[in-house]
């Protein structure tokens, strides 16, 4: 990490976001790899996200930044708006009132406020749908993804991503990021992330604590099942 900082502080990027010292390594090729100011390739680990889905507080948060700060280019066409109400414990008129930024009806799915092939124009390639994204991609990825915006003037829009070389996508979240803390803009990206974890799969909490009972009952089964077996078998020599 102390390599990574020391890499980015050579290449002059002053403005670049530094990833927290707590990374952990993904399975497999982590999250990519960067050119350090001595032109060597450095692995970069991704960081772990603070996914819960039972802190419904940092879930209601991660909406509000995803529809402020997403839902203007990016569409979610998989969740309803309804279902934030109902699974975040929102009420639903203040769904309406904040968090419906492109409907009117509560029951619509989120859409993009910014007409996509406008955006094609803009960026090359239409904005991508963020309803799966952490299910193809991986919370860690999309968290590390999300602080490793840095200052670039080559770029159109002025920055570039350690994650992901020459991203079309601009550093949207630049002025929260000015005017938080390092640690408290690392914990809204991480409310940010969980939302998008959620929406990837709103029944993940429900289907982890299911199975763990699921698990459970079958152990506790394995008991009379081994003794009624032991007990049929007594007799064969």
């Amino acid at each position: 990490m102390n390599t990574l900082i020391k890499s980015l502080a050579g290449l002059g990027l002053g403005a670049a976001l530094t990833l927290t010292a707590g990374t952990a390594m993904a399975s497999g090729s982590g999250c990519g790899t960067f050119t350090n100011a001595d032109g060597v390739d450095e692995h970069l680990a991704c960081s772990t996200a603070p996914i819960d889905f039972t802190n419904k507080g940092s879930l209601q948060n991660g909406a509000k930044i995803f529809m402020n700060y997403c839902a203007g280019c990016h569409s979610a066409k998989y969740v309803r708006h309804s279902r934030i109400a109902k699974d975040l414990e929102i009420p639903p008129e203040l769904v309406e009132k904040y968090l419906m930024v492109t409907t009117d009806q509560i029951g619509d799915h989120i859409t993009a406020e910014i007409d996509p092939e406008i955006q094609a124009s803009w960026f090359g390639a239409a904005p991508p749908d963020l309803s799966l994204e952490t299910r193809l991609r991986g919370d860690d990825w999309v968290y590390t993804y999300l602080l490793s915006f840095y200052e670039d003037p080559s770029r159109p829009w002025g920055a570039n991503n350690l994650v992901l070389a020459n991203a079309a996508m601009p550093h949207v979240l630049h002025n929260m990021q000015e005017e938080l803390s390092q640690e408290e803009f690392e914990s809204e990206v991480g409310d940010l992330v969980n939302f998008m974890a959620w929406m990837g799969e709103p029944a993940r909490h429900d289907r982890q604590v299911i199975g763990f009972f699921v698990i459970l009952f079958l152990l506790v089964l394995l008991i009379p099942v081994y003794l009624l077996n032991k007990e049929f078998w007594k007799d064969v020599k």
